[in-house]
C-alpha cells in the first residue's frame, strides 16, 4: 500500500502550490478584459501535441481535459505530475513594441486507482491569469495628464475527479468536482501634471474575488482495431453557472478614499461541450484532434452581457515511438507536434474609425515536444515548445506574439506492488 510518508510528502507540495496561486503568467493587455486568458488545461503529451486531451487515454499520462481517462490505468500504479511553464512575449500596437519574459509553476496533480474498475485524480490546475501594465501621456491644454492601466491575480481550480470503467475497459465515465478560487484586480490611473492646480489625480480600483464550485464530466469509449491498435473516442461537458463572487469598487479623488462591496452583480462561466478522438498503436503512434465549443455570449461579468462571444477551439496532435523495446535511448523518445486554433471569447470594444465597436482577436499556435524516458522507463520528463500568433480583428488593436516552453515530470511508480521476500 502507498506509505505514509510519500502521501505526507505529495499532499505538502500541494498546499505550497496554493502559495503560488496569485502569481502572474501573463503580460497581455487584453486580460484587462473579463476574466482575463483562459488557462490551458492539458499536460505533458498533450500539451506538445497542440493542446488536445478529450480523447487521449493513456496509463502513462494524467489527463484532467476529460475525468473519464483516469480509469484506464493499471491497479498498482501511482501517478504524480508537476509542471512549469514560461514564455517570451511581443506586442505592437502598430506604433510601439515591446517585449517580456515571464514564467510560474503551472500545476500538480496525481492520480491512483482503488479498484480495477475505479479511479481517483486530484489536484490544482490554473482557470485564468490576469497581468498588465500599459499606459499613454494626453496633452490637455489646461490638464496634461498620464492614463495608466495596471493588472494583476488569477482564479485556479482545486480538482478531485473519479472515473469508473462501466464496460470491459471499453467505456469510461468520470466526473470533476473543481473549487474556483482567485482573486482578480484591475487599476486605472489618472495622473495630472503638477502644474495643473485645478485637477486631482483620479485612480480606480475593481477587485473579483472568487470561491465556488464546478462541475466537469466525461465519457469516453474504446473501440479495439486490431491486436495492437484502437480508436478512442471522447465527450466532455462543463455546466455554465453564475459565480459566488465579491465585487469590489473603489475610488479615490486627491486624498477622499471612498470603497463600496457591490451586492447583487452577477459574473458568470459559460456551458462548455467537447469533443475528441484518438487512434493509439501501442508504443508506437498516436493521432489525436479535438473539437471544443465554449457559449460564452450571454454570461454576465459585473452585471455586463457585452464582454462576451462564443468561443471555439480546435486542435490536432501526433506522438511517435520510434522502436520502444529497443536499448537505444534515441529509440524510446516520444516525439510529438499540433497545431491549434481559437477564436477569442473577449468582445472589447475599441475604436474603429469614428465610433466604438466590438472586437475580438483569433489564436494560432504550433508545438513541438518531446517525452524523455527515465532510468526506470515509466517515468517521463516532457518538454514542449509553442509558438503563438494572436491576430486582432482590427489593425488598431494590439498584435501579440508568443514563444511558450513548458517542462512537466511524470512520476510512475509501482507503490502498491508488494515484493515478495524469499
Amino acid at each position: 500500500m502507498l506509505s505514509i510518508k510519500k502521501v505526507v510528502f505529495i499532499s505538502i507540495l500541494i498546499i505550497t502550490q496554493l502559495s503560488l496561486k496569485a502569481q502572474n503568467n501573463t503580460n497581455s493587455p487584453y486580460t484587462r478584459f473579463g476574466y482575463g486568458e483562459l488557462a490551458d488545461r492539458s499536460f505533458g503529451a498533450g500539451r506538445a501535441m497542440g493542446g488536445v486531451g478529450i480523447g487521449l487515454r493513456s496509463s502513462k499520462q494524467i489527463n484532467p481535459m476529460n475525468p473519464a481517462s483516469y480509469s484506464c490505468m493499471d491497479s498498482l500504479t501511482f501517478l504524480f505530475d508537476f509542471g512549469v511553464a514560461g514564455q517570451v512575449s511581443w506586442f505592437y500596437d502598430g506604433v510601439n513594441d515591446r517585449k517580456n519574459l515571464n514564467g510560474n509553476v503551472e500545476y500538480i496533480a496525481l492520480q491512483f486507482p482503488i479498484t480495477r474498475w475505479l479511479a481517483v485524480s486530484s489536484g490544482i490546475l490554473p482557470y485564468s491569469h490576469v497581468g498588465y501594465k500599459f499606459g499613454q501621456a494626453y496633452t490637455e491644454v489646461d490638464a496634461p495628464y498620464v492614463e495608466s492601466f495596471v493588472g494583476s491575480g488569477s482564479v485556479s481550480d482545486a480538482y478531485v475527479g473519479v472515473a469508473v470503467d462501466v464496460w470491459k475497459k471499453r467505456l469510461s465515465v468520470g466526473v470533476n468536482m473543481g473549487y474556483l478560487f482567485g482573486t482578480l484586480s484591475h487599476e486605472r490611473n489618472l495622473m495630472f501634471s503638477s502644474s495643473s492646480t485645478s485637477a486631482y489625480s483620479v485612480s480606480y480600483y475593481k477587485q473579483l474575488q472568487v470561491h465556488d464550485l464546478k462541475m466537469d464530466f466525461g465519457v469516453q469509449y474504446t473501440h479495439p482495431l486490431d491486436r495492437d491498435a484502437s480508436l478512442t473516442i471522447g465527450a466532455t461537458y462543463s455546466p455554465g453557472q453564475q459565480l459566488s463572487a465579491k465585487s469590489y469598487n473603489v475610488s479615490v479623488v486627491g486624498s477622499d478614499y471612498q470603497t463600496d462591496t457591490i451586492q447583487g452583480q452577477v459574473s458568470e462561466i459559460p456551458h462548455a461541450f467537447g469533443f475528441g478522438a484518438s487512434y493509439m498503436k501501442n508504443n508506437k503512434l498516436t493521432l489525436a484532434a479535438d473539437v471544443q465549443y465554449e457559449k460564452w455570449k450571454g454570461c454576465k461579468y459585473f452585471d455586463s452581457e457585452e464582454e462576451f462571444k462564443n468561443r471555439v477551439k480546435v486542435a490536432a496532435g501526433i506522438e511517435f515511438i520510434p522502436n520502444y523495446m529497443k536499448k537505444l535511448y534515441f529509440n524510446r523518445i516520444r516525439y510529438r507536434a499540433g497545431v491549434h486554433y481559437s477564436n477569442s471569447y473577449l468582445n472589447v470594444n475599441v475604436k474603429d474609425g469614428n465610433s466604438y465597436q466590438r472586437h475580438g482577436y483569433n489564436e494560432y499556435g504550433a508545438s513541438i515536444g518531446f517525452g524523455f524516458p527515465l532510468i526506470d522507463n515509466r517515468s517521463l520528463l516532457n518538454l514542449s515548445f509553442e509558438y503563438v500568433k494572436v491576430r486582432p480583428e482590427i489593425k488598431s488593436m494590439i498584435d501579440e506574439q508568443y514563444f511558450r516552453f513548458a517542462l512537466n515530470y511524470t512520476f510512475n511508480e509501482l507503490w502498491f506492488f508488494k515484493r515478495k521476500v524469499d
